[in-house]
This record gives C-alpha cells, structure tokens and sequence, in this order.
C-alpha cells in the first residue's frame, strides 16, 4: 500500500467533507470543506491498516481535514464541477423518459449513486428512484427536492 499523494502535495477534493463526529468544531454532518476546494498534504497515515488517510490543510477553509485516498485528485488534474454528487437526494426536473416511456415525474426524488463528470454529453448522475433500476440522467434534468430548498424572502 503506497500513498498516491506525499508531503506538500496540491490536492483537490472531489465530494463535499462533513463532519462524521471527529472534527472537534461543530455538529456532526457540517460541511467542512467543499467539493472542488484545493488543499496541500500535511501527513499522510493509515487506517485499520488497509486505508490511506491524508491531513490535508485546506488554506482558504482554514482547516486541517482527514481525507481518504479515493476522496482526492491532484490538484492539477481536469476538474469538472458538479452540482451534486453521490448520496445526495436529487429531484427530477421533468419527466424523464425511455424510449417514450415515462418512468420518472417532475418533482420525484431519487439518491445520486455515482457522478460521471467524463461523460460525452456533460456531467451525468446514475440515480436511483424508488421501485426502478438506475437511470443515467444529464445534470440539466435534475434539481434540489423541495424540502431542501432555501426560502425565499418576501419582497
């Protein structure tokens, strides 16, 4: 098991960082550091000794966060962002189809299962909806569900 990454290393991090209880500041699921943020390698350990485990100091956040090996890229390495990313509830933008066939209604939330930022057409998400196989849908099809939308001010 040889790490990927070594000291002074820049590194991107491509999914969101929650605290999973660990981070001494803050609750449990706050986001730490976001998707895309750039940080250096300050160490680099292990973990039940088959998992590579890297602190990685994200200078504009502030912060000094512990980051699995399949959770960083090198920070030069092609970057497309996206909007969502694998766990995260998703909500259909409209009526997705297959071959005619409507499988999928505006407003139906569906479970990000992988994101395929490499994609010909665009970043694509294999989403799951309830009772269906998985179903490779383009970004421009989906939208936050409604219960995680931010309120609008009155004006």
């Amino acid at each position: 098991m040889r790490p990927n990454f070594e000291f002074g290393d820049a590194v991107r991090v491509t999914r969101n960082l929650r605290n999973d209880g660990t981070f001494p500041e803050g609750s449990r699921g706050d986001l730490l550091v976001r998707r895309g943020a750039v940080g250096h390698v300050r160490d680099v350990g292990t973990f039940l000794q088959d998992q590579i485990i890297y602190a990685v100091h994200f200078i504009e956040e502030g912060r000094v966060v512990g980051c699995r090996e399949e959770e960083l890229q090198a920070a030069d390495a092609p970057w497309t962002p996206s909007r969502f990313e694998a766990r995260e509830r998703v909500a259909a933008a409209r009526r997705l189809a297959l071959r005619g066939e409507v499988l999928v209604e505006p407003g139906e939330v569906g479970e990000v299962l992988r994101v395929e930022r490499d994609h010909p057409q665009g970043v694509c998400y294999q989403v799951l909806f309830a009772g269906r196989r998985p179903l490779l849908v383009p970004e421009s099809a989906l939208d936050q569900p409604e219960d995680q939308l931010e309120p609008q001010e009155a004006g």
